[in-house]
């Protein structure tokens, strides 16, 4: 497991009318998104990996589709610097993974059909009236990236 990195499989209520599961509570987690976005990924697509400076990711993946999610710790003072992760989530185990700054994180759609993820960050894209800069590193447009998700 990488330092600060969280990976909670969701619970699940089902009954005749499906399921149901909590994702997040402000009661639980000391964790406060500032905005939420929701994403498909087509099959054998992949997004990422990237990493930010100050922002953490509280990404959701409960379908439909699966993702396997690539983690690398690139931070200087982490007890797991230059650990990796990489495992599967999605429709047959939904989970949240919250991805701390400084771990480089992406993910690969691979069912056979599109997959589906929600982020709720804590801080806002491009900032205030989108007037910022974005908080990304780019992994994925540096050819000679170590960062790589088959």
């Amino acid at each position: 497991m990488i330092d600060g990195v969280i990976v909670k499989e969701l619970k699940k209520y089902e009954d005749e009318r499906g399921w149901l599961a909590e994702i997040y509570r402000k009661d639980e987690d000391e964790y406060q998104p500032a905005m939420s976005y929701i994403s498909i990924t087509m099959p054998g697509k992949v997004r990422g990996p990237h990493e930010h400076v100050k922002q953490t990711d509280f990404f959701v993946f409960a379908g439909p589709g699966t993702f396997e999610v690539y983690l690398w710790d690139r931070r200087e003072r982490s007890a797991t610097r230059d650990q990796h992760m990489r495992f599967e989530v999605g429709e047959g185990r939904p989970a949240v993974v919250v991805v701390p700054p400084g771990v480089v994180h992406g993910y690969k759609c691979v069912s056979e059909k599109p997959a589906m993820s929600i982020n709720m960050p804590d801080k806002l894209y491009k900032g205030e009236a989108k007037k910022e800069d974005i908080d990304e590193i780019r992994w994925e447009d540096n050819q000679d990236s170590p960062y790589k998700i088959n």
